[in-house]
């Protein structure tokens, strides 16, 4: 295909070996590729924008395989993706890309995920946009996981990329002739149990370390069509999950099971003294 002017970023830094193996294998494809990510790991910070201190930016080109353009920002991945639109790049790229994140992305841990946030800066600004993790923490073979994610990408490009949809894609750990199949996929419902592990330092104050098991809802209702494979239980099933997701939050139950809130006007207030 023609060409495409591709912005990577991630969360997990810019020595990470999944951003420089999906940068590296854009760039082998033809690809124009800017990358712009956190100077060190900033995994789970949601979509946090750094406003208290400046952001500073230095390159990093070296870390890369020769015509990726490279940038290590001491920002949030979302303050990497907007400083590389709005400051670093010439001109706006063709798509957004994050990843390749060192373990999953399901279910309702998009709502923390620093990877899926760089790429719903990308949506926001109206950028095609897809996010991409290798489900598990210790995988280190990232190789299969770019190819499909720049496969998927392309492909919906060519389709026909529908507005405001970011594309959250995992694959699991496995080698690439033992993928499963990939399927479009419903979010899953993630919680966790004894989130907190409470602990005392040498000085004898408490502190609190975030730490939790994860408890799958697989039984919970999830929007969606329902002949979707839910995302968890797909990934663990060994095949290669791609859920479209949206920058919008708004309910989407009946509105008319909303009460009629009738609150007073200025007038009727009372205010206690």
């Amino acid at each position: 295909m023609t060409p495409l002017r591709i912005l990577i970023s991630n969360d997990d830094g810019v020595f990470a070996d999944g951003i420089r193996t999906l940068a590296n294998a854009a760039v082998a494809r033809g690809h124009e590729v800017t990358v712009v990510c956190p100077d060190q790991e900033r995994s789970a910070t949601g979509h946090g924008l750094t406003l208290q201190t400046p952001i500073r930016a230095e390159r990093a080109d070296e870390l890369f395989d020769d015509g990726v353009t490279a940038w290590a920002c001491s920002g949030t991945p979302s303050d990497c993706v907007k400083l590389g639109l709005f400051s670093l790049l010439e001109s706006w790229p063709d798509l957004v890309l994050s990843g390749i994140n060192h373990g999953p992305n399901l279910g309702t841990d998009v709502l923390y995920s620093g990877t899926v946030s760089a790429a719903m800066e990308g949506t926001i600004e109206g950028l095609p946009s897809l996010a991409v993790s290798s489900a598990d923490f210790q995988w280190r073979q990232f190789v299969p996981a770019a190819a499909i994610a720049l496969d998927v990408a392309e492909t919906m490009l060519a389709e026909g990329w529908p507005a405001s949809m970011l594309l959250n894609l995992n694959v699991p750990p496995l080698p690439a002739e033992s993928l499963g199949p990939l399927r479009w996929c419903r979010t899953a419902v993630r919680r966790y149990t004894d989130q907190f592990d409470r602990r005392v330092d040498p000085r004898g104050r408490t502190y609190y370390w975030l730490a939790g098991e994860v408890a799958n809802d697989l039984e919970a209702k999830v929007a969606g069509p329902a002949d979707w494979p839910v995302d968890v239980a797909h990934v663990h099933g060994g095949g290669v999950s791609l859920s479209p997701l949206q920058p919008e939050l708004f309910w989407r139950g009946a509105t008319l099971d909303l009460p009629q809130l009738d609150l007073p006007r200025d007038d009727q207030l009372q205010v206690g003294l």
